[in-house]
């Protein structure tokens, strides 16, 4: 009775308090605590289900992830285990450093860092290690990276592999020799190229144009070859480019000059964005040619030792490559190039039935040109009968002459097949069969054939400058790979998400006022890393480097007016150490560690980085730390950063820096 008298005596009090007033207080605040756990919520995830880093660009192909992935990225929470990543590659899985809004944010540098920690690695400090000894004080999982011998400083390994290599060629005089020849796993690179003695942070561009420091290229035998020439001279401490020698006698401007002359149509800047110089020497040509907002890509091959032409160029912060025509395919899509030029270039066109012709073919765009600037144009240097050669061969590959005059040959490519069907059936070089992909190059010798242009115009069609940068190209439609989305959005997607990068990237680290000049795009995809630096007004130029594993993407690239190359970073990079002032990796250690060892493919950034270069890797969060190990294992400054996620999140984000 007591316990039931008192539980009555409990419901009466409660009844009695119930007033109108206690009411509508419990209710109001009831209902401000459900809208503060709704804000709470959504303010922290603000698509539902989704983790805050979430991007447009992770919901890309995920009908082909099971069977294409080659990277484990931030998905949907799922009930099993995801199976084994087999090797091919998605481009376009990528997450960016972004706010709790799902918007790239312009200061994204989180974490238990200080300000003064990020200044530290965002500047452009010259100190750090004065000598390669120093370097080598590294410890770690890794150990440490010795550094290799001193006659190791121009060391490039795919091309200075020759004398084993040329003894297995069947035919040397091919040219063969000038190609890649890569080591075997066991002769790999495996310790750090030590860079010249007295070597001096670069010279900025455009300075760089006409001066470099002398002792950054310390092979100068090419100076002694070509003294009188007025292509290089050199004073007490630097290299001087006056602009001439005899690939243009007259400078590289009267050149240009002459040639729009010729040829009002090719109109530099505008109808023809991406030139290829064949033969190119120091780079002249580009560099020039880079004032009228066109992109040269200029190729020579390394002779021999004496013969650093590429060197010399890139030291100047012209875009090139050391690469030859010999017996593969150039390593360049179909359609590249609106215009290829060779001035004094030494390549005997007609050999082999016209095959090195027919390979400059395949690369140039329909309806591109063709401009031969050689004294042999006007009979002076070789025999009539090799110049009419030339001119029966160009006609058959149904080539328009449309002008010749001091010293200058220009052709005009066709716009589409109807040439080729109408010539005889008999006709040499005949056209490639329909089985032909002309954009297969990774090891593929040249073919003796005409390469067909697509039905359907793609590649022809390509919009002006500076539209085509972010305009889709037709042959967006010609990359294998699946998709849920259209393609159009996930370009869209894409170019989006990397301006939002590269914006970041500016805001935190400033990038400006380091003056980046030569930049490399690891895992271009679509090339949009190399368009968003276009339109920040960066001062660059960037090799877009679209990985076997993946995707090819590189006729999109090419066709948005930039410039790129098919590799396997499995292999090392045909160019001369200390290339690049920035290496930009997103997600290309998670695509590549079943394939490659990730130290040498770090070894190789190391080779190609400049002293005083910066390196940013973006990708999952146990490979950025096996990275960071290495990293510190070879000398480089290097820090870790977390995303918008917190220190849990799936990617993190590595900023290195190789001192001087």
């Amino acid at each position: 009775m007591k316990v039931r008298a008192t539980s009555l005596s409990d419901s009466d009090h409660w009844s009695h308090s119930k007033s109108p007033s206690f009411v509508k207080l419990t209710a109001l605040s009831l209902l401000f605590l459900s809208f503060f756990v709704l804000l709470r919520y959504f303010s922290l995830n603000p698509i539902t289900g989704l983790p805050s880093s979430f991007s447009i660009l992770d919901t890309i192909n995920t009908s082909t992830a099971l069977t294409t992935q080659s990277q484990q990225l931030v998905s949907l929470p799922a009930a099993a285990a995801a199976p084994p990543r087999p090797p091919q590659g998605d481009f376009s899985k990528w997450i960016g450093i972004i706010d709790e809004n799902g918007v790239m944010a312009g200061e994204f540098i989180v974490g238990d860092f200080e300000s003064s920690l990020v200044e530290t690695v965002a500047n452009e400090n010259e100190g750090g290690a004065d000598k390669e000894e120093d370097r080598e004080f590294v410890k770690g999982k890794f150990g440490k990276f010795e550094v290799c011998d001193d006659n190791m400083s121009d060391y490039i390994p795919c091309l200075d592999n020759a004398e084993e290599a040329i003894s297995n060629l069947s035919s040397p005089e091919s040219g063969a020799k000038y190609e890649r020849h890569c080591p075997e796993n066991r002769k790999r690179l495996g310790c750090v190229v030590p860079r010249p003695k007295g070597y001096k942070f670069r010279v900025h561009w455009p300075e760089s144009l006409d001066e470099v420091w002398a002792s950054n290229i310390p092979q100068t035998s090419l100076v002694d070859n070509k003294e009188g020439q007025n292509l290089i001279s050199r004073n007490e401490s630097t290299f001087i480019f006056p602009g001439g020698g005899t690939q243009f006698p007259n400078g590289v401007e009267q050149h240009l000059d002459q040639i729009s002359k010729m040829v009002p149509d090719i109109a530099f800047g505008e109808r023809t964005r991406v030139v290829l110089d064949i033969g190119c020497g120091i780079g002249s040509f580009g560099a020039y040619l880079s004032k009228h907002n066109v992109t040269t890509l200029s190729i020579a091959p390394k002779d021999d030792a004496s013969d650093n032409q590429i060197q010399f160029a890139l030291e100047r912060g012209v875009s090139a490559m050391v690469a030859g025509l010999a017996t593969r395919r150039l390593l360049y899509p179909s359609q590249a190039f609106e215009l290829i030029h060779c001035s004094r270039c030494k390549v005997n066109w007609i050999r082999n039935d016209g095959i090195l012709l027919l390979e400059v073919n395949r690369m140039l765009r329909a309806g591109g040109y063709f401009v031969l600037a050689e004294q042999p144009v006007d009979n002076r240097e070789k025999s009539i009968e090799e110049w009419i050669e030339m001119e029966d061969l160009a006609s058959r590959l149904c080539w328009e002459l449309l002008k010749k005059d001091a010293g200058i040959a220009i052709w005009q490519k066709p716009l589409n097949n109807s040439c080729y069907l109408n010539r005889d059936p008999t006709a040499k070089p005949s056209l490639c069969g329909n089985d032909d992909d002309p954009d297969d190059v990774w090891y593929v010798n040249m073919k003796a054939c005409i390469t067909r242009l697509p039905e359907n115009g793609y590649g022809s069609n390509v919009t002006a400058w500076p539209a085509r940068l972010n305009s889709p190209p037709d042959r967006l439609f010609t990359v294998k790979m699946d998709a849920i989305l259209s393609r159009k959005e996930i370009y869209k997607a894409d170019t989006h998400y990397m301006y939002d990068v590269v914006r970041g990237y500016i805001g935190a680290f400033h990038w400006k006022k380091f003056r980046f000049r030569n930049v490399m795009d690891m895992k271009a995809g679509y090339g949009s890393f190399a368009a968003a630096l276009v339109d920040a007004g960066i001062d660059c130029w960037v090799m877009n480097v679209v990985p076997v594993s993946g995707p090819n993407t590189l006729p999109v690239i090419y066709d948005r007016g930039l410039i790129g190359v098919v590799h396997d970073w499995c292999e090392p990079f045909d160019t001369y150490p200390r290339t690049y002032d920035l290496l930009n990796a997103i997600g290309v250690f998670s695509a590549e560690k079943k394939r490659c060892n990730i130290s040498n493919i770090v070894l190789e950034m190391d080779r190609i980085l400049r002293p005083g270069g910066r390196v940013y890797i973006r990708d999952l969060t146990h490979i950025i730390d096996e990275l960071d190990e290495i990293a510190h294992a070879l000398g480089w400054v290097a820090f870790k950063y977390n995303d918008s996620e917190g220190p849990h999140s799936n990617w993190k984000l590595l900023s290195c820096e190789k001192r001087m």
